[in-house]
């Protein structure tokens, strides 16, 4: 579909050259919901870009300024992730509305968003992330339901190792190693499970154990 163009005014200037793209979920009743808050002035959210459930794409704010939809974050050293990242909202209702699986559609208007950004702007797969990578202690999106495999067979995220070794880090150690990938760790079980739930959605208990070492050594490797 075309992209409609519904401007935001919450939005400012870059301090940092893009070199990431942060997924969410709306977390709101309805895609028209969704779009008033992320247009009203007063609500200071923004994305660049809104994935409508029939893959409808809506423009917010250009992705030459910095769109407001990360808060308070942090991935591999950088702080300021809005300015280094392009956003994309996706229409759901989240876990407090009725989470539910994204449709094929939808799915195919965010792989042709992801793949037109990477492209442009040299993104390594490994720095597309979710809200819940990014902002471990306060986020959950896109969520467990969020079909990360497409992406990764497309080369625009990466995949889940399928067979690893243990490496048998003390639950220190592996925390550390978890923030050397990118996290942050301020709150020990929240990143374990934003850890777990991108990477092994089936179970995201917060337990450091032997398959959580196993996919984080993988992804190490």
């Amino acid at each position: 579909m075309t992209p409609i163009d519904r401007r935001s005014p919450n939005h400012d200037e870059r301090t940092l050259p893009i070199s990431m793209v942060v997924l969410h979920y709306t977390g709101m009743p309805t895609a028209v919901a969704a779009l008033d808050r992320l247009t009203d002035p007063e609500a200071k959210v923004s994305s660049h870009w809104l994935v409508d459930e029939d893959g409808q794409v809506v423009q917010l704010v250009d992705e030459s300024r910095r769109a407001w939809h990360a808060g308070k974050s942090l991935w591999r050293g950088i702080t300021d992730v809005n300015s280094a990242s392009i956003g994309i909202e996706i229409v759901n209702p989240g876990h407090e509305f009725g989470y539910r699986p994204f449709p094929e559609v939808q799915m195919a208007a965010v792989e042709q968003l992801v793949a037109s950004a990477l492209a442009r702007y040299s993104i390594h797969p490994s720095n597309v992330v979710g809200h819940s990578d990014v902002a471990p202690a306060r986020k959950a999106d896109p969520g467990e339901l969020f079909d990360w495999p497409r992406l990764a067979r497309a080369g625009l995220a990466v995949a889940t190792p399928e067979e690893g070794i243990d490496p048998n880090w003390t639950d220190a150690g592996t925390l550390q190693v978890l923030a050397r990938y990118g996290y942050d760790i301020a709150e020990p079980v929240a990143a374990v499970i934003a850890f777990q739930r991108r990477f092994r959605p089936a179970r995201f208990d917060g337990v450091i154990d032997a398959e959580t070492r196993a996919i984080l050594f993988g992804l190490l490797r």
